[in-house]
């Protein structure tokens, strides 16, 4: 199967090869997928290299690339809110969280020139994970809007903002909020827990539909309407600004 790398700043996933179809979720710049199937009209679905995760996407927000590239270790991230690079010579400006394989001022994707003019830095090791690095990630995305789907600081879903802030760290999540939960060890009491840590709140049904970040044992940040900071209890979180009991605990869970 080909493989590729995202050349826009956030490529959409849909559901089905149709602009009018629901975005599942996206790829952000410099990140690499394969492509295991061609449609008509320019769609191909692929299967994004970072979490296995499939979609359609339409092939104008692709470049071909060989097979050593596309097995190099992400290795650095985009650090600004938005951070300025050129594509064969034009501008464009990317979003904070984009991993990319080496950090050389100029190199090339496929026939693609590409030229750092805001220096990304390394990501994080995962094994010693820095905590004013992973505040600071999280709350560049304070008050960015929720959508569904997203996973950039112009609009995140609540796994995507975990799923990107973690990414930098060195961490690597899966994609929707089911998955992560299925992930690192389980903390018993909210009192236990630290910042950094999961919180995964499910719906009557018992279904996990939404995570945050601990900041600690009575605060956390999550999209929810926009990326805010809530109080949260045992029963789970409330709504700073209405009062409203919004979601209700399930678990918590520690990845580092």
């Amino acid at each position: 199967m080909p493989y590729a790398i995202t050349v826009v700043p956030v490529m959409p996933l849909r559901a089905e090869p149709s602009h009018k179809s629901e975005i599942i979720s996206q790829a952000l710049w410099g990140e690499c997928s394969e492509i295991i199937t061609t449609g008509s009209d320019g769609w191909v679905r692929v299967k994004c290299q970072f979490d296995a995760y499939e979609g359609w996407a339409t092939f104008n927000h692709l470049e071909i690339i060989d097979e050593e590239l596309f097995n190099a270790p992400y290795t650095h991230y985009t650090a600004g809110w938005v951070n300025s690079v050129q594509l064969n010579g034009k501008p464009m400006h990317v979003p904070f969280g984009c991993a990319v394989k080496g950090a050389e001022l100029v190199t090339n994707w496929g026939k693609v020139k590409v030229q750092f003019e805001d220096q990304p830095i390394e990501r994080g090791k995962g094994d010693a994970v820095d905590t004013a690095t992973l505040t600071a990630a999280a709350f560049l995305y304070l008050n960015t809007a929720y959508l569904w789907g997203g996973k950039s600081v112009f609009g995140v879903d609540c796994s995507g903002f975990v799923q990107t802030v973690y990414k930098t760290l060195g961490i690597d999540l899966l994609r929707d909020t089911y998955q992560q939960a299925t992930q690192g060890v389980t903390v018993d009491f909210l009192q236990e827990a630290r910042l950094g840590d999961l919180a995964f709140f499910d719906n009557p049904e018992g279904r996990f539909v939404h995570v945050g970040i601990l900041l600690n044992d009575h605060e956390i940040i999550h999209s929810s309407g926009k990326v805010r900071v809530d109080p949260i209890d045992n029963q789970g979180i409330t709504n700073i600004d209405t009062g409203v009991r919004t979601h209700r605990l399930r678990i918590i869970k520690r990845v580092f």
